[in-house]
């Protein structure tokens, strides 16, 4: 484990904080650092890939592609045909009149309808005012006063995964959070970005409780199993066993590579980027207004949580509970609230924490704050420009759930064992994911192939669901083409400002390949022993006969 130095302790000398030492420059990983930093900026690259993925729909209209599966359904999902229960998907060219037409007239439209924008946004806005009155620092003070500096990377892991409840807020609050432990820790501030990192996108199909991503991929796993079994119920906790078994599993890892692998690399951390930073480190004990501040910060998001679970318990009133859904999914609109509560438990903390020091003097200062944290994210809102249109031209061309369907039904000609499709899907997962970021994206497109012809080989559709969540989930820090990729890199140049693409994938690169190695092989292992994946689901299935 890594010996940091207590912060109050003087340290000694070191390359300036932006400046890769020596060893960052050898080996694997240094070469693949510098080759990296060869690559343009992600909003350039998705550009590129915005033309060529054009001249790719081009071609592929003319020449015909096309993907089928049988289909059960009333009515055809978007840009699909439904015919004589045979639902087909056909290759257009994006330069076709209609989807010309579709790409100027709905721009606005197409850039403001991005998911992630609005949730990026949202939580920024409260997020800035908790960090710029002062709130976060004090808190991580507070709490790391007399906690082991040794044990912060297992506990980053751990609420990292456990943090998917809160949904993609992970990427916009922890992972910059957790650099900032380290920072104050006085241990390198971008392995605790990295473990983090790891943690929320590289083992996002861990967590201890299944909760709103449980709910979303197993609902489309009800559809495609209704293709084959129309009785076929979603069970919420039908992935549970497995999800657990993946915090235990990873949890270690991150740990190990960590203060291993990642931290000897980066080398001693010499110093701060930011005069902000530099008070937090110098001050280790809370003033009175602080700790008066946590207090009140306290009371305040004790009435949020409690007005949140009135809005979810109050008997004859629960606007967060769909009352004609059955078991786990009562709690979607609850889930969906989580985005908004976060930036009120935020905003209001923040404010009476700097009401309480003294930052905040008038409602135009918190205005100010939030004004701030959208200046902030000017860099990403251009980058969410291009995916944004990546995303939908991808979607309007149809070649993802051609190149979907397709590469699914090559797996059933190849009549492998069970644990060897289920490791196919797992791998089809993985690379679909280095191009769509979106898990139920590619789940919608995947599991009316692939759920139902396992089912007819004797696999259970949660086991096929659990194999897809594990490939989905690795890769999500080998691409910089994930949707937050861009936004990681801006908080890692915090840090370091000479950072680059190459240089994050570096960092992450051991991780990955760690998870992969120990994805597969779980998976495997889970086949072979046939062991529960959750209460009342199974490994295997019995197909209906007759």
């Amino acid at each position: 484990m890594s010996d940091a130095a207590h912060p109050d302790t003087p340290r000694p000398e070191a390359p300036r904080p932006g400046a890769p030492g020596p060893e960052r420059q050898r080996g694997l990983l240094g070469f693949i650092e510098r080759a990296g930093n060869l690559l343009p900026d992600p909003t350039v690259i998705f550009a590129y890939l915005i033309l060529a993925l054009m001249v790719l729909s081009a071609l592929g209209a003319a020449l015909g592609w096309q993907a089928s599966l049988p289909y059960k359904g009333e009515t055809a999902p978007q840009f699909a045909e439904l015919a004589d229960g045979v639902l087909t998907y056909r290759a257009s060219s994006l330069f076709s009149e209609e989807n010309i037409a579709r790409l100027f007239t709905e721009m606005p439209r197409t850039f403001a309808g991005f998911a992630p924008l609005g949730l990026v946004l949202t939580i920024m806005i409260g997020a800035a005012v908790a960090e710029r009155t002062g709130l976060f620092s004090a808190l991580i003070r507070a709490s790391l006063r007399r906690a082991s500096k040794g044990l912060l990377t297992p506990i980053v892991a751990v609420i990292g995964m456990v943090s998917h409840h809160a949904s993609d807020a992970a990427y916009v609050v922890f992972i910059p959070l957790a650099a900032i432990i380290f920072a104050v820790a006085g241990r390198h501030p971008l392995a605790g970005l990295a473990a983090a990192f790891a943690a929320v996108s590289g083992g996002y199909a861990g967590n201890l409780m299944p909760g709103q991503i449980d709910v979303l991929l197993l609902g489309f796993t009800q559809e495609a199993a209704r293709i084959v079994d129309p009785a076929w119920t979603m069970n919420p906790l039908g992935n549970w066993y497995f999800i657990l078994a993946i915090v235990v599993l990873f949890t270690p890892i991150v740990w190990f590579i960590t203060d291993r692998v990642v931290e000897p690399r980066l080398g001693p951390w010499g110093g701060v980027v930011d005069a902000e930073l530099q008070s937090d480190l110098d001050k280790t004990e809370l003033t009175d207004g602080e700790r008066k501040g946590l207090r009140h910060a306290g009371l305040v998001a004790l009435l949020v949580v409690g007005l949140f679970a009135a809005l979810a318990l109050w008997p004859g009133y629960t606007p967060f509970i769909d009352e004609e859904a059955k078991g786990a999914a009562r709690l979607q609109p609850l889930y969906a609230a989580l985005i908004a509560g976060f930036f009120l438990l935020f905003l209001t903390t923040g404010a009476v924490f700097g009401r309480a020091t003294g930052v905040v003097k008038t409602p135009g200062d918190v205005v100010e704050m939030m004004q701030h944290g959208v200046r902030t994210m000017a860099p990403y809102l251009v980058f969410v420009f291009f995916a944004a249109h990546f995303v939908a031209m991808f979607n309007w061309s149809r070649i993802g759930p051609i190149i979907a369907i397709n590469g699914a039904e090559a797996l059933q000609g190849m009549a492998l064992p069970a644990a060897v499709l289920l490791v196919c899907v797992l791998l089809l997962s993985s690379f679909l994911d280095l191009f769509i970021g979106s898990a139920s994206a590619k789940w919608s497109a995947l599991s009316p192939v692939v759920v139902p012809m396992f089912m007819l080989l004797g696999i259970s559709p949660e086991m096929t669901t659990a194999a897809y969540r594990m490939g989905d989930s690795y890769t999500n820090i080998m691409t910089p083409l994930m949707s937050y990729f861009p936004l990681i890199l801006a908080f890692g140049r915090r840090w370091d400002s000479s950072m680059g693409v190459g240089s994050l994938l570096a960092l992450m690169l051991p991780y990955a390949l760690c998870f992969m190695v120990a994805g597969i092989s779980m998976t495997v292992g889970w086949v072979i022993l046939d062991l529960p994946l959750g209460p009342g689901a199974q490994v295997h299935y019995d197909p209906p006969t007759g």
